[in-house]
């Protein structure tokens, strides 16, 4: 498996937001959504033992499999053994690939409002749903994908005046379709990684 680094630092987002995580980010992605902000293409290949022993170090159980997309590489193989070694496992995904069984925890974040290819989301039951919210992007029909919890999060373009109008347009938004909780990317309010 690529991988393109492991981290250890605080959930910045969605249900978990706050939560002491391991993040191992793997290398690669089906698609290119132009607000992409995460540099994942580089990495180096990596046993899941090797996986294991970096990892075994970090104090907390909660492991995030990110990426890119991660589903391009995690198999049955690293459940297996993450669950083995009693961590609790996440995924984040963009939904357009198959998950590989017994994952403790799915986030999909669509991505069709930006790329033709994320339009279909494979028909999964996903714990929750995150959705990036531009303003303008018709987020509701996202709610046709099964989750138990539903989450906006203001894009971010890189410009402050124009991120506080984002955030405040989701915020609206929540207040008038109570079935979305707001996301904050509080890993970039704190500045952590």
């Amino acid at each position: 498996m690529k991988v393109n680094e492991i981290f250890y630092s605080i959930q910045g987002e969605g249900f978990y937001s706050g939560t002491p995580a391991i993040f191992i980010r793997f290398s690669g992605c089906n698609l290119r959504c132009p607000f992409c902000d995460t540099k994942h293409q580089d990495g180096k290949e990596m046993s899941v033992s090797d996986i294991i022993e970096e990892i075994s170090v970090m104090k907390s159980k909660f492991v995030v499999l990110t990426g890119g997309e991660p589903t391009l590489q995690i198999n049955e193989e690293l459940i297996n053994e993450l669950h083995a070694h009693g961590y609790y496992i996440a995924v984040e995904t963009n939904g357009t690939k198959e998950l590989p069984c017994d994952v403790d925890w799915v986030t999909c974040s669509p991505k069709g409002d930006w790329v033709s290819q994320g339009e279909k989301v494979i028909g999964w039951h996903y714990d929750e749903v995150k959705v990036v919210f531009d303003g303008k992007n018709d987020v509701d029909r996202w709610l046709r994908i099964k989750a138990k919890h539903y989450f906006l999060q203001p894009c971010d373009v890189g410009d402050k005046d124009k991120n506080q109008e984002i955030t405040q347009a989701a915020v609206y938004h929540c207040l008038d379709n109570p079935k979305w909780k707001l996301s904050l990317q509080t890993q970039k309010i704190l500045n952590v990684r």
